[in-house]
Formats: C-alpha cells, structure tokens, sequence
C-alpha cells in the first residue's frame, strides 16, 4: 500500500467514525443539512489533497471538524442574506470550544440535534431511515441501497428528497420541547428499532443477518441512552437492540444458515451485551405500569437471552409480557407471538386454536410467520402432513433465501 493510498484509508476511516459529529457541528452554524454534508465532504478533500503531503495530524478528527467549520463560517460570510444571521453566529461561535475530537463518554447536544433533525415526522419511514443511515450512520448511498435491496437512484432521490423536505418545512436544528419532543422521540426510536430489526432479521435477500445495520442500531441507542438518560423508553430500546444483537453469533450456522432459538448454542451468546442489555433494562424499569413497548420486547429479549439453557425459558413470564404489549399496542403480530409463548407454557393444541383465530386477519395475509407458526405447532402435535403444508406454504412467501431454506427443511423432515 503506498503513503497515498494509506492516507486515503485513513481519511475514510476517520471519516465514517466522526462524520456525524462534523455534519452536526457544521448544520449548528448553516442551519442546512444538506450543506452541511457537502462541506463536510470538502473536509475530507482538503484532507485527501493536505495529509500525503503533511502527514496525517494526531487528531485527524478535530482536524476534518475544523476544516469543515471553517469552510461552514466562510459560505455564511460570503452570503449577503446572510448578513444578519452572520452576526448571530459570530456570537454563538465565541462560546464553541475549539474544534476537537470528543472524549467517547462526551457526546455534546449537536449530535442529538441531528438524529432529531434527521428523524423528523415530516418524512416518510423510509426516508428517516436513509437519511438517518447517511447522515448519522455514516454509510454511503450505495450501502444504504444494498441494504435495504433499493436501487441506488432510488435511495439517493429519497434523501434528497427527504433534505428538501426538511429545509422547506424549516426544521429547526434543535432538540424539541414539550409535546413536540415527545412526538419526534418516537419517530427516533422507530427508525433505531426497524434499523436494528431489518439487520437483525433481513426480510429479502441471500443472508439472514446483516450485522452492519445492527451495529448502527446499536451505537444509535447507545448514543441516545447516554443524551437523553432520564427517559425509560430510551433505556428500554437500548436494552432491546442489545440483549438481541448478544445472540447475533449463534443465530446462524458455518455456512449462514439460521439455527432456531431451540438450538443455539449460548456459550457463543455476548456476555458483554447481555450486562448492558440487562443494566439498561434495570434502568427502563419493566416493572413500572407505564412501561412502554419497546421495554416489555426488552423484557422479553431478557426471558430468551438470560436464560442458561433453553428448557430453562420462563414461558409464562413471556406469555405475560406479550399479553400486556398487546394491550398496549394491539397487534396480530404480538398476538401471535403470544400464541408462540402460550404453546410452551400451556400446550400447543390452545396455542393452535388462537393461530386458526389470526388466520382472517389482512394484515397477516402474506405474513410468512403464521404458516411458519402453524407449522410447527402441527409438528409438534404429530400431524406431519398438515405441518408439511403449512411449511410449504410459508416458504413460498418468504422473501429471504435463507429462511426460505429453512422452513422447506422443515417441510422435508416433516414429511
């Protein structure tokens, strides 16, 4: 590798660990995300064309932050409508401190600023969602795209879009109060959870897992937690994404085949995760009769992970737990995650009875869980041919390669 290509290694990688940080610092004084990632990306020229030559600084991400602050004060300068906010900001800059790289515990109020901004209900889900992974994750388009299996166009027009939005809403750059914090709070914590849900469990494509977008999920929430420590659901969230991604490494096989829960072997379980999974679940307070959602899945996340052994599993707890999300939040799919609890805490053939009942529900008309479900409750009452067909049928309408594989296995040993 020669000195250039280094230097450009290392410019990528400072850049992909502090760029939220940068584009939060430069949209504080231009007010515009989308300008803000621009200048941030000209940083990272002005590294690229300075560091071979200079080598690379001590702290290369104060060096990028300052690069793109300085650029960010001189569009300011330059603009005459900007004449009157110039002043504003020259006064709001005398109680910056120097642009230096943060202490890993010392995450300051810009970046919160940005997933909120970013995270804004004005936007679509999806468009949370990329631009979230852009601006804050730190991917490319051509990631985010691969992703989610998008085309690249499509993902690019959807952030510009949701950009435009932002700016011709005005969305101010700032942390919301009141009844709108708590509004913007959930759209937060919605785009984290499906963010970690679609690495934890792809819907499409040839793998199960892609860990990358779990690790984001995972660093969002453990950036959130740390701003915003006194709100439970926060807490609860963060106890979620962590518990689950403990279990990421024995989700699947040498070859990246999935292995159910049943089977997994725990010793291979992050023990790590799993004491900051459940320190973040203490501090959400599942006990509480307000817990929100997001702390009873954490709650239940605990049941599957916690437990030693798979026979060790508190059924009954879970069952009790999907019963008050449930109320909470009504849904066929809880409810029939519920049917899964009941079926190993009082039987299958109940757990069946409430399936069948699910069966008319739309919203779990192409849902490849419920024949997947059904299945196995079948199996598990020795009815081999009606499981067959239920694993048949549920194959047919997953959309990810491996599960697909594995539930017509599952066809073929029932059979």
């Amino acid at each position: 590798m020669t000195v250039t290509e280094w230097d450009a290694t290392a410019v990528e990688t400072v850049f992909r660990i502090e760029s939220a940080r940068i584009i939060a610092a430069v949209t504080r004084i231009v007010r515009d995300v989308g300008i803000a990632e621009e200048i941030a990306q000209d940083a990272v020229v002005a590294a690229l064309e300075q560091w071979p030559r200079t080598g690379v600084p001590d702290r290369p991400g104060a060096w990028l932050t300052a690069a793109a602050k300085n650029r960010a004060i001189d569009l300011v300068r330059r603009r005459e409508v900007y004449a009157r906010k110039l002043a504003e900001v020259g006064r709001t800059l005398e109680d910056v401190p120097p642009p230096e790289v943060a202490e890993p515990d010392d995450i300051d109020d810009d970046l919160l600023r940005l997933v909120f901004t970013a995270c804004h209900p004005v936007l679509s889900a999806e468009a949370r969602i990329a631009l979230t992974l852009r601006l804050v994750g730190g991917l490319t388009t051509a990631e985010i795209a691969r992703a989610f299996l998008a085309a690249e166009p499509t993902v690019a027009q959807r952030i510009v879009r949701a950009k435009r939005s932002i700016a011709a809403a005005k969305v101010p750059f700032e942390v919301p109060v009141g009844a709108d914090r708590a509004g913007r709070l959930a759209s937060v914590l919605e785009v984290i959870y499906l963010v970690f849900n679609e690495g934890y469990a792809a819907t499409a494509g040839d793998d199960l897992l892609r860990p990358a977008l779990c690790e984001d999920a995972l660093r969002l929430a453990r950036v959130l937690a740390g701003l915003m420590p006194e709100e439970p659901e926060v807490h609860g969230l963060a106890a979620l994404v962590e518990l689950q991604a403990a279990r990421l490494a024995a989700r699947t096989g040498p070859d990246g085949e999935p292995v159910l829960l049943a089977e997994q072997n725990r010793a291979r379980f992050d023990r790590l995760l799993m004491r900051r999974g459940a320190a973040a679940l203490a501090r959400a307070g599942v006990s509480r009769p307000e817990a929100g959602p997001y702390t009873l899945q954490a709650a239940i996340a605990a049941c599957h992970t916690l437990a030693p052994h798979w026979a060790d599993t508190d059924w009954v707890t879970i069952a009790g737990l999907y019963a008050r999300l449930a109320r909470l939040n009504p849904s066929p799919v809880v409810e029939l995650n519920r049917a899964v609890a009941l079926s190993y805490a009082q039987g299958p053939a109940q757990a069946l009875e409430l399936v069948d009942a699910l069966a008319a529900e739309p919203a779990l008309r192409d849902y490849h869980l419920l024949p997947s479900v059904r299945g196995d409750l079948l199996e598990r009452l020795g009815r081999p041919a009606e499981a067959r067909a239920e694993f048949e049928r549920a194959a047919a309408l997953a959309r990810n390669t491996r599960e697909r594989d594995l539930l017509l296995g599952r066809a073929a040993r029932g059979g």
